[in-house]
């Protein structure tokens, strides 16, 4: 079966230097869950912060379950990322270095069906990294085009 992406948080590669990716589980309430599996959530604006040992993520956008009945919740929500402890201090000690956050690229649900986040440990590009990514890519774009067209 795979994995079926709910989201990705696209602009993670372009604003940040991606370091090292982890996978970490969610805790999500029924009707969140069910929204989740039609598609509806957004990573836009979405990080991970580490507060008394836990780790939680904010701004992720989860559109409230239509057929929901009588629950209420708040589409943007702190939600709590399960990680081992061994991965929170290890984690702590990695964001203390300057410049470093976790970000969260991508929404998944695994093979067993368990709804997994992506978090990138990443520090921040500057103006001038991401206009040299940018024409880097351009050039790259140009040398497959030369290569398609063939010898004149």
């Amino acid at each position: 079966m795979g994995l079926r992406v709910i989201c990705q948080n696209r602009k993670a590669s372009h604003d940040y230097h991606i370091e090292e990716v982890i996978e970490a589980g969610i805790a999500l309430l029924g009707p969140e869950v069910k929204s989740l599996r039609e598609g509806r959530a957004s990573l836009v604006d979405s990080y991970a912060k580490i507060k008394r040992g836990e780790v939680f993520l904010y701004n992720m956008h989860i559109t409230p379950y239509a057929h929901a009945g009588h629950v209420s919740l708040d589409p943007r929500r702190p939600r709590k990322l399960l990680l081992k402890k061994r991965e929170i201090k290890r984690l702590i000690g990695k964001t203390e270095e300057k410049g470093f956050t976790l970000i969260p690229t991508k929404l998944y649900f695994s093979p067993k069906g368990w709804v997994k986040v992506e978090l990138a440990l990443a520090k921040g590009k500057r103006k001038y990294d991401k206009r040299k990514a940018l024409k880097e890519k351009e050039l790259k774009r140009e040398m497959e085009q030369v290569k398609k067209r063939g010898p004149y």
